[in-house]
């Protein structure tokens, strides 16, 4: 038995790219047109320098959806959860009151999302994860699209170290 769970999730939603390939044309357009040929790009143009920052905005937001992942590695020391480039967790077991797989439903879309009733969601996509109540208070969840493979795991390290709080 595997007692290591790894897992990582992209942005590869198909949908997601369908909505931001073509809004990243739209600053090619326009500095093609206003840069490149001297024309006025819309009914009220911004300035050279605007739509130069606008562009690098866009083109960043779609370079970070491009490298953003969830990185959950679980074993019998931890539990370690890496969502790329925002934040970094390590929770040992010792640290953990419950913890449990659970169908979070829609949390009002994908990422990180602050007040949900299982605290910080960390997600990519789908609706199950593993919902974490610390000893300290903080509760926190992190998506999983390998909900069967975890729960196995789960349960062969709550055997093999005697704990009850999975």
């Amino acid at each position: 038995m595997n007692t290591t769970f790894k897992e990582e999730q992209k942005f590869t939603q198909w949908w997601i790219w369908l909505i931001l390939i073509p809004v990243g044309f739209i600053p090619i357009k326009g500095i093609y047109q206003q840069l490149i040929l001297g024309e006025q790009f819309g009914d009220q143009p911004m300035s050279d320098t605007g739509l130069i920052i606008f562009s690098l905005f866009i083109f960043s937001l779609i370079a970070l959806f491009a490298v953003m992942k969830l990185t959950t590695t679980i074993d019998k020391h931890g539990i370690r959860m890496h969502f790329f480039p925002f934040i970094k967790k390590y929770v040992n077991w010792n640290e953990v009151k419950t913890a449990k797989l659970v169908n979070y439903g829609f949390v009002g879309g994908w990422g990180i999302r602050m007040a949900s009733k299982y605290g910080i969601v960390y997600n990519i996509k789908g609706n199950k994860g593993l919902a974490l109540e610390l000893k300290g208070g903080e509760n926190f969840l992190i998506g999983t699209q390998k909900e069967n493979e975890l729960k196995k795991v789960l349960e062969h390290i709550a055997i093999n170290t005697k704990s009850d709080t999975l």
